[in-house]
């Protein structure tokens, strides 16, 4: 019997050993596959920025080369600095750094970036580069070359010693030291000589870029967590505070600020708002619910949102875009005043679609950037400025806009509503020069609301 079982079973055990084995070898070439592609994807990644910050100092020398009179070639070069910056910080998202210190030099290659942009941008036959942007490119051009060998250098052992990005990724995981590890060790070091460079004169339009905001931006006095819930309550039209509970984040910190929960039924998680603890300003605030079936068309839903909005401070607001999902409207809205739409003092509401409820508001915007500004008269007329769209443009609306730019700076346009290739579009011209500093395509909602 036992010899009869064991000839039935040793050749099913037999196959199942084989298939097993032939698994695990398919599995294990699938793993060396993998680990394969992405150890190609790494060395690529590393040697084509190598190229790159090896480019970008032959390119930032080319620019300094150049006549100073000949803006048309300093445009270029700098043109040609962004591109590769560019180029070169793709290039580092794809290594796997994100546990190594590589911060100092990011920045500084993102500095680049935006310094090159911002200044070839500019008309720079009426705004030429000034002594200290010269001065900013030479160092620039000092320190990239110095960037340019060290990566040279740390190739130069990879490729001597058939080194693995795969290696570096285990050791970061893994915790080993720096010292384990060359390409770890280069690197570091490499940063670590970047963040002891002398201070550069990167100007204050490049610099607005990494201006955060924080609370001691914004004007007032420090209000306590009961301030803050009289506030709350009044803004929900609620009699009884007992309900609402106050916490404060950020204590000693520049972004101190209230969270404020209130029960609601029919709601996710209640209503919840945040605001700031100097000036006790709302940030935005959330009544999120299932909304079962929709009701109001959009217009609807903006004139609604248009009147809470009113009742509630937010005076001479206009909307400027419309969106819609899940039965809910998203609708942007933005100050009018002297017939300028100010675009930089904004809030987004959210309108249910089912009652017209309004179940959330962002206002960071509006906190943030709302200030009196003095707006000189635009140097353009409405028909000057409208000589300067495409031919092909038909206008169905025009206004004037205060925007922020590229390079971060505020500017008065005249925004033109209307429709070209089977589109619909604002563009907006500078009310002072004549360029085209934006456009945006409408979405079919937002059109059909705008017509």
């Amino acid at each position: 019997m036992y010899k009869r079982l064991s000839m039935v079973m040793f050749p099913i055990l037999l196959v199942a050993l084989v298939g097993t084995g032939i698994w695990g070898y398919m599995e294990h070439q699938e793993k060396n596959s993998v680990l394969i592609k992405a150890e190609n994807q790494y060395q690529r990644a590393f040697h084509d920025l190598s190229f790159h910050v090896d480019k970008l100092h032959t390119e930032l020398g080319n620019t300094l080369a150049v006549n100073s009179t000949s803006q048309d070639a300093y445009k270029k070069g700098l043109i040609n600095v962004w591109r590769i910056t560019s180029q070169a910080q793709n290039e580092i998202s794809q290594l796997p750094l994100t546990l190594l210190p590589f911060n100092k030099t990011e920045e500084f290659l993102a500095n680049i970036s935006n310094f090159s942009y911002r200044a070839a941008v500019r008309d720079l036959s009426k705004q030429p580069l000034d002594e200290n942007e010269l001065k900013t490119l030479s160092a620039l051009y000092k320190h990239a070359g110095e960037i340019a060998a060290d990566l040279r250098g740390v190739q130069s052992k990879v490729l001597a010693s058939n080194l693995r990005w795969m290696d570096v990724e285990l050791a970061l995981v893994t915790e080993k030291e720096p010292q384990d590890n060359a390409i770890i060790d280069g690197f570091s070091a490499m940063d670590l000589k970047v963040g002891e460079y002398s201070e550069i004169d990167w100007s204050p339009v490049v610099m607005s870029m990494y201006q955060k905001r924080d609370m001691t931006m914004l004007a007032g006095m420090e209000e306590s967590p009961e301030d803050i819930k009289q506030k709350a309550a009044r803004f929900l039209r609620l009699a009884d505070t007992s309900g609402v509970k106050v916490t404060e984040n950020g204590a000693g910190t520049d972004y101190q600020s209230y969270s404020v929960s209130v029960p609601k039924p029919g709601t996710t998680d209640g209503v919840l708002m945040d605001f700031s603890k100097k000036g006790g300003q709302l940030l935005w605030f959330s009544a999120a619910r299932e909304i079962p079936a929709k009701q109001l068309e959009l217009r609807q839903a903006r004139d609604m949102a248009a009147q809470f909005l009113d009742d509630h401070g937010y005076k001479d607001m206009t909307a400027v875009s419309y969106d819609e999902y899940g039965n809910e409207a998203n609708i942007t809205f933005a100050t009018r005043k002297n017939d300028v739409i100010n675009y930089l003092e904004k809030v987004a509401v959210k309108v249910a679609l089912d009652n017209g409820e309004v179940t959330g508001l962002e206002a960071s915007d509006y906190v943030f950037d709302k200030k009196d500004r003095q707006l000189r008269q635009p140097k353009l007329s409405e028909e000057e400025a409208r000589k300067t769209l495409n031919p092909s443009f038909e206008v169905e609306s025009t206004s004037q806009a205060l925007i922020r730019s590229d390079i971060q700076e505020e500017v008065l346009c005249y925004q033109f509503i209307g429709r070209v290739n089977g589109g619909m579009y604002r563009v907006y011209i500078n009310a002072e020069s004549g360029a085209e500093e934006k456009i945006d395509e409408l979405g079919a909602q937002e059109a059909e609301v705008q017509a």
